[in-house]
């Protein structure tokens, strides 16, 4: 025993290695092996993003007010808004069974720009030759935006577009179908400022719908003059 303890008491200690040497791993290190080093090309992170202006009006305001106007107290019977369906013709650009290539390209770009979507290409269903429409032949070009684009693109038709339209006094009032869903035109894309009207190749306008749910067309106009929408007010006489 005596020698046993003698024997321990020879043999030098032990001590660990510092983090980072030998066989450890320094603290915080990644799991897995070789303890490689962090990646330095990770995405930066920017913070929250910013919620569409309109969106929150809409859930703060817009709501509170059209149940006091309609006097609907279940939220989930209130109007919302669905999509915004834009939609260009190209049928009159047609020469003989195919669109000039510029004049498709001119408006998917327009489109795309003022949406942030790819647009999809509709074909004729059948042939009008009123219109000089053949079946089968591209005809428009349409995209349909929800959620947050919508709101952004509604807050900057509102606030961007409209004001920029020659001799505007304010949208139709009447375009309201018996589902509270709404229609409006623009003649000319360069009312949108993010177009750029010196590479156009030429002039064109939009149809822009407006669908809703659980609306009529009193509830949607309410809403939508809510919200900021420039309808046109009777001239007084």
């Amino acid at each position: 025993m005596a020698k046993d303890q003698q024997n321990k008491q020879d043999k030098p200690e032990k001590k660990a290695p510092p983090a980072g040497q030998g066989g450890g791993k320094p603290k915080g290190a990644p799991k897995g092996g070789g303890g490689h080093e962090p990646r330095t090309d990770a995405p930066e992170d920017l913070g929250p993003k910013t919620p569409p202006r309109l969106r929150v009006k809409y859930q703060t305001e817009v709501r509170e007010a059209m149940a006091k106007e309609f006097g609907t107290g279940n939220p989930m019977a209130l109007p919302r808004l669905e999509k915004i369906v834009l939609n260009v013709n190209m049928g009159r650009h047609l020469e003989g069974a195919k669109i000039p290539p510029q004049v498709k390209d001119t408006v998917i770009e327009t489109l795309r720009t003022v949406s942030g979507q790819k647009p999809v290409v509709v074909k004729a269903k059948k042939s009008v030759s009123n219109f000089k429409v053949r079946e089968g032949v591209d005809s428009s070009a349409m995209v349909t935006i929800r959620r947050e684009r919508m709101w952004h693109f509604l807050d900057r038709l509102i606030n961007l577009a409209t004001p920029r339209i020659k001799d505007f006094r304010g949208l139709n009032d009447k375009a309201f179908d018996k589902d509270g869903n709404y229609a409006m035109g623009l003649t000319e894309q360069g009312v949108f400022p993010e177009i750029d009207m010196a590479k156009a190749v030429f002039t064109h306008g939009m149809n822009i719908n407006f669908v809703f749910s659980n609306s009529t067309p009193a509830k949607s106009r309410f809403l939508l003059e809510q919200l900021g929408m420039p309808f046109r007010k009777p001239e007084k006489r």
